[in-house]
């Protein structure tokens, strides 16, 4: 198993939904909040958490595409944080697709570099548990808002964007192997 081939795919593979729901919709992701975004990721994660306890959708999408849109929400995130919201759609796609492969190439060295730190542990555990750290990182992320931004000793709000993301790539692997 090549590890960053399989990242690689996962990414272009959230990148790809991306894309194409700009084309849909534009940039209109742009008038979140970052809370609202984290809002976003807690609704997805949660939903993958039911459907793991309940065994079954009602509405008939499954756990991979809701991990798939946690990246990109995380992604958005990051934006956010970087760019600020507006009160309208203020990019064209190139620009938004620019800004997302410049999150997405930071996230696949963070995730290469704690990969190698880590020795490939996430392999070892189960997809629950991703949704279960996903879960946890937003409530600290809530936190974090709740409190301006400001951390005393933790990594702040991006940090946490980006390990949610990489959790959620790690889901994505194992749902997809």
């Amino acid at each position: 198993m090549d590890t960053n081939a399989q990242v690689d795919g996962a990414l272009e593979a959230c990148r790809k939904v991306f894309a194409a729901k700009l084309g849909d919709y534009g940039a209109s992701w742009r008038i979140m909040r970052p809370q609202s975004v984290t809002d976003q990721i807690f609704i997805k994660a949660k939903r993958i958490r039911s459907l793991q306890i309940k065994g079954h959708s009602e509405v008939g999408e499954g756990i991979l595409p809701e991990f798939m849109a946690i990246v990109n929400y995380a992604i958005i995130g990051v934006i956010q944080l970087r760019h600020g919201f507006v009160d309208t759609k203020d990019v064209e796609p190139a620009k938004a697709l620019e800004w997302y492969d410049a999150v997405a190439d930071e996230a696949r060295e963070l995730l290469r570099k704690k990969n190698h730190d880590y020795d490939e542990a996430w392999r070892g555990m189960r997809v629950a548990s991703y949704v279960d750290f996903i879960l946890t990182k937003i409530e600290r992320i809530k936190e974090i808002e709740d409190h301006d931004g400001t951390t005393e000793v933790s990594e702040g709000i991006e940090s946490n964007y980006l390990d949610v993301l990489n959790y959620s790539v790690f889901g994505i692997i194992k749902l997809t192997e």
